[in-house]
């Protein structure tokens, strides 16, 4: 197997720079950055995490956010097994950030929070009162289902409150949670059928408890603005990827119930009350 090369550059804001010496696909990915963070996390002064070697190098999140399948679509690109996608090629260089910049992006992860005003079908990443990034989502329905996973009636609505997140998987397993049933292979909305992308899905707990309501992407973006789910919030591909990787555990989450909102021109609107609340 090809190695990886190192480039000593210490007197730059990285420690090193590391060139691959071969490619690796999506499903190899994280094992990858795995086995990089462990090599490297014993010989810096900083405790090295995968969060912290991405965000150094932002072109990694700008490749997975074009693997995204609608992305690939408008350019003509059918893919079926996203997996199997290169996603770091060889002679790709990664930087190990120096003690400064590791300091200087941590300080950035621990400002960052999630915000989610679930009528707006909006999801923010924050840092600090700014606000680095919104993304539609969708929510919960407005009703109450058997969902054989819980193996009760369940109120499908997307909880509010305060809390952290918990969980991160990066290898996610499909359910149907209404009968039990795994699946691999998932419709898109212009009828073709792929393979469900390996791509995190994030659990936060809200007021203490863990509801089950995941951050994760939907292969149907004509989902999103709408109460749809079982009580997850859905995204886009794309931007399920950059919620990853400005999202680590611990991060400070919100769900809210806000019906006045700000309209593409600044304006304050007031949004429809999907959840029936307000009298």
């Amino acid at each position: 197997m090809a190695q990886d090369t190192i480039n000593d550059i210490s007197a730059d804001s990285f420690a090193t720079r590391v060139v691959l010496g071969r490619d690796i696909t999506i499903k190899k990915y994280f094992p990858y950055l795995d086995s990089l963070v462990a090599t490297w996390d014993t010989l810096l002064p900083y405790t090295l995490s995968e969060h912290l070697l991405v965000r150094a190098n932002p072109w990694l999140i700008d490749s997975l956010t074009n693997t995204d399948y609608y992305r690939l679509m408008a350019k003509g690109k059918f893919i079926y097994d996203q997996q199997k996608m290169v996603i770091l090629h060889k002679g790709d260089t990664l930087g190990i950030p120096g003690e400064a910049l590791a300091a200087e992006l941590q300080s950035h992860i621990d400002s960052t929070w999630i915000d989610v005003n679930i009528p707006e079908f909006k999801l923010r990443i924050m840092e600090g009162d700014s606000v680095l990034f919104a993304f539609p989502v969708r929510v919960g329905r407005n009703q109450e289902r058997y969902l054989e996973m819980a193996g009760r009636e369940v109120d499908l609505r997307t909880p509010t409150g305060e809390g952290r997140i918990v969980r991160i998987e990066r290898e996610p397993s499909w359910i149907d949670p209404c009968n039990c049933k795994p699946y691999t292979e998932t419709h898109r909305d212009d009828g073709r059928v792929t393979r469900c992308p390996q791509i995190p899905w994030i659990e936060p707990e809200i007021e203490g408890l863990r509801p089950g309501c995941l951050i994760h992407p939907t292969t149907n973006p004509k989902t999103l603005g709408k109460a749809y789910s079982n009580g997850c919030v859905g995204m886009r591909e794309a931007d399920a990827w950059v919620t990853y990787y400005h999202a680590p555990v611990g991060t400070i989450v919100r769900f809210r119930y806000d019906l006045h909102g700000v309209d593409d021109k600044g304006d304050t609107v007031r949004l429809k009350d999907i959840y029936k609340r307000k009298k």
